[in-house]
């Protein structure tokens, strides 16, 4: 297989020597970027954004024409597992995601499947094999999925942002309907994420956002026991390269030492999570991504640079730190602002890993 041209992010994840600290930026193809809501224009709505392989690999690579990013993340959503269950998803605008049919029955519950990535999410697979050769071995390409539980969620109450009354009434009243959900959904994601792997991504996160929503026991049985089989179950290993895999629980800073037990090679951090502290904690096993509150970006370029610096002083000197922000980039983020974040962990993040200090 020809080298990657820029192996920052993976060599860092794998907590190897780098010259400097990679950065990438969650939901780095969005709204912020006029040329995406150009493209999504043309496409129609989001989701046939993401299931058209031409347009999901054009908006993929707009961030690493203006930014000078570390890692390309696959043009996407985390519901494409249960749409392709056949639960009715649409995107209403302004209001996110909705399902038509969401899990309130048992027999609902009961007759749920497990998509085959290779027929159901034959569009995924081939939106990352033609991005990974637009991309050129320029840089790494992110496989990701939600998790078990984050999907869930939306499975259940049928759409996002909500206080999760019937999820969470479920989970106490009816814990077997639950686990019946979180383990199809977890079958569901680990054939995702191979297959992901099988066509050419080279990293792989699991984003489960809504996971900090759960009282202590409820996250390690609900959320963390269904990461852990995903995480013993995925390809490690591809054409000789190690495919290094993040866990990101929003609002998981508690659980640091568990998550890091599953085995995975980074954890993503959120903004309420004291990034010294994690390295601190976990720091010798596993890599620590993030954490940069993603107001910050609202700000301006003087402002994000003391923000970046103070980020870079808190992880320290040394390596196995990927530069993120602590959750997706928001719409209303100014990409000049954008570019001065990127600008400055690349200007300052060098000072971190010198010889002396690494």
């Amino acid at each position: 297989m020809p080298t990657l041209q820029n192996d920052t992010f993976l060599r860092a994840l794998l907590r190897k020597p780098t010259d400097r600290t990679p950065v990438w930026m969650m939901r780095q193809a969005g709204r912020y970027l006029p040329e995406y809501n150009e493209t999504r224009k043309r496409a129609g709505d989001f989701l046939s954004l993401c299931k058209n392989p031409d347009l999901a690999t054009e908006v993929t690579l707009q961030p690493l024409t203006r930014f000078r990013l570390d890692a390309a993340i696959l043009f996407s959503d985390i519901l494409t597992i249960p749409d392709a269950m056949g639960l009715g998803l649409t995107f209403v605008a302004g209001e996110g995601p909705k399902f038509e049919r969401p899990l309130r029955q048992e027999w609902e519950i009961r007759n749920l499947f497990v998509p085959d990535p290779a027929e159901h999410l034959r569009y995924v697979m081939d939106a990352v094999g033609q991005i990974r050769r637009a991309l050129d071995n320029s840089v790494p390409l992110i496989g990701f999925s939600g998790s078990p539980f984050t999907l869930a969620c939306y499975m259940i109450e049928g759409e996002g942002g909500t206080d999760f009354a019937h999820t969470k009434k479920m989970l106490y009243q009816r814990p077997d309907l639950l686990h019946h959900i979180l383990d199809i959904n977890a079958q569901a994601v680990t054939a995702y994420l191979n297959a992901q792997i099988e066509s050419g991504a080279q990293a792989i996160m699991i984003f489960d956002t809504w996971g900090g929503a759960l009282a202590h026991d409820a996250y390690l049985e609900f959320s963390l026991a269904y990461l852990q089989r995903i995480v013993n179950q995925l390809s490690r290993e591809r054409d000789g390269n190690t495919i290094p895999v993040i866990l990101f629980t929003k609002g998981g800073g508690q659980w640091l030492e568990l998550i890091a037990a599953t085995g995975c090679d980074a954890i993503g951090l959120d903004w309420t999570t004291d990034l010294a502290a994690a390295r601190q904690q976990v720091g010798q096993r596993v890599a620590l991504q993030g954490n940069l509150d993603p107001a910050v970006l609202l700000t301006d370029p003087d402002t994000i640079t003391t923000q970046v610096s103070n980020t870079l002083a808190s992880f320290g000197h040394g390596h196995g730190h990927i530069f993120n922000l602590g959750h997706g980039i928001s719409q209303f983020t100014p990409p000049e602002n954008a570019a001065a974040f990127v600008e400055a962990v690349h200007r300052l993040s060098p000072a971190y890993h010198t010889e002396k200090n690494g």
